[in-house]
């Protein structure tokens, strides 16, 4: 299953209770999830978050694999900071290495609770993405006070990514059809490397083209950087509060428990 642009968009237009939420319920429970991740210390405390966001994974009819595989995708780009921990933060000796390296006891536990922490916090973000629309996420910011100008920067991002991603997939099928393959061991390393800096610099001149026309179109029909944005009042229902209640409840029931050392 390829977690392409056109995939999560197609995800987010699912059938389920947890799509049908406001989109502005489902960024403060984000919120929410991602401080306490980072606020708590206890390991089994963001394996109960980590619980919780999958029970409402199973509710929102997401396919638990491609969940996953998002989720993998990610973790390397922060995950490689906690890998370091045991290195470089000091504390009780356990493995002396060449070069005068060093594992820490301490250095593991707090790598273990950063790569912990992020797990969790990766895990709501990509919940949100999978059963929220992009536009609908913009808009949710709208409604919810956000500066006027992130609100508009996020808007024309979300609608020409598609626009670029379609640009990287003809430059790819261009390649294809020239037999290039990044995987291939026949061919230079370097070479391989070389074509794919071509490739990101080809991405990179083909993005600023495009935004340079868009903003000249923009500046044709009387943009002056005040614009504002249609935003469709959306009551807000029960059922969106009751996943707030039920958010707050559990971090609460989690935190006392392990104030008083159960945890």
């Amino acid at each position: 299953m390829n977690a392409t642009i056109t995939k999560i968009e197609q995800e987010s237009w699912k059938d389920s209770t947890i799509h049908k939420l406001d989109g502005r319920i489902k960024l403060i429970f984000t919120v929410l999830i991602v401080v306490y991740a980072v606020y708590t210390q206890s390991f089994l405390v963001l394996l109960l978050l980590e619980i919780y966001l999958i029970i409402l994974l199973l509710f929102s009819k997401v396919s638990i694999g491609y969940f996953a595989k998002r989720v993998l995708m990610i973790l390397p780009f922060g995950g490689f900071i906690a890998i370091f921990q045991p290195f470089i933060k000091p504390g009780i000796v356990l493995f002396t290495l060449p070069l005068g390296l060093t594992i820490s006891y301490e250095g593991i536990l707090f790598g273990a609770l950063l790569l912990s922490r992020l797990i969790v916090c990766l895990s709501a973000i990509v919940l949100l993405s999978s059963v929220t629309p992009l536009e609908s996420i913009v808009n949710s910011m709208r409604k919810l006070g956000f500066p006027k100008e992130m609100s508009m920067i996020l808007s024309m991002t979300v609608r020409y990514l598609f626009v670029f991603f379609d640009e990287l997939e003809n430059i790819r099928k261009a390649q294809k059809s020239r037999s290039f393959n990044i995987w291939n061991k026949k061919t230079s390393y370097l070479w391989r490397i070389k074509q794919i800096g071509y490739t990101i610099m080809m991405l990179f001149l083909k993005s600023f083209e495009k935004g340079e026309k868009v903003y000249y179109s923009m500046l044709a029909r009387g943009y002056v950087g005040e614009a504002t944005s249609y935003k469709k009042e959306n009551p807000i229902r029960r059922i969106d509060y009751s996943i707030i209640v039920l958010t707050v409840i559990v971090i609460f029931s989690v935190e006392i428990v392990n104030l008083y050392g159960i945890i």
